[in-house]
């Protein structure tokens, strides 16, 4: 008989979601290590801004680039927005590890926008890796630079703030203003939430495992 290296076969829905979380989290471990590696990167001894959250969360938050707080600990979202963030998904009651948080440019830079188009696109990679439910876009240069991903099945989406859009088959998108230009200035802080709140009814809206 032919050997069976892996063992058994998942029979349960918990064995195969369990199978599914360890390949996710041995995808991730990968993905961030060719991240670390990347030969490209004009960052010089500076560590990438990695992602962080759930391996297979259904909620994927996207901005463009970090802030010196997430530069300093090379993890996204970390300081005042991640802050704001989690206080603001526990009053939508959302829960926190259904979520994971990434950024286009993961190079440490003062400009964003000095980038590689290549290394922004490899945001495809994560969203492939994570495959979640919705894409919280954040800011005018996050829409764009996902747009102009190659994510297979893409379709054009609207630059309309809190209006949950099918972005692929299985992925809709939530665009909403800069969390990180959404912190000081009263006004720019309703308009961040104002957008942001879609996201609690959507959450609601899904249906229970």
């Amino acid at each position: 008989m032919p050997s069976n290296p892996s063992g058994p076969m998942p029979v349960t829905d918990d064995e195969i979601r369990e199978k599914y979380l360890e390949r996710a989290i041995r995808e991730l471990n990968a993905f961030t290590r060719s991240l670390q590696a990347c030969p490209h990167c004009p960052r010089g001894n500076v560590m990438p801004v990695l992602g962080s959250g759930h391996p297979q969360a259904d909620i994927m938050l996207l901005k463009f680039s970090a802030q010196p707080a997430e530069v300093e600990e090379g993890v996204a979202f970390y300081g005042r927005a991640g802050g704001a963030l989690m206080k603001s998904l526990r009053g939508l009651s959302i829960d926190p590890l259904a979520v994971y948080g990434t950024l286009c440019a993961k190079c440490p830079q003062y400009d964003g926008s000095l980038a590689e188009a290549g290394c922004v696109g490899r945001v495809v990679e994560e969203i492939a890796i994570v495959q979640p439910r919705i894409i919280v876009a954040m800011g005018e240069d996050a829409l764009a630079a996902l747009a102009a991903m190659d994510v297979p099945l893409a379709m054009d989406v609207r630059r309309e703030y809190g209006v949950v859009q099918q972005f692929t088959p299985s992925i809709e998108l939530l665009f909403t203003p800069d969390i990180d230009a959404s912190l000081d200035e009263q006004e720019s802080k309703r308009a961040f939430w104002a957008a942001f709140r879609a996201l609690g009814d959507w959450y609601a809206a899904q249906p229970p495992y």
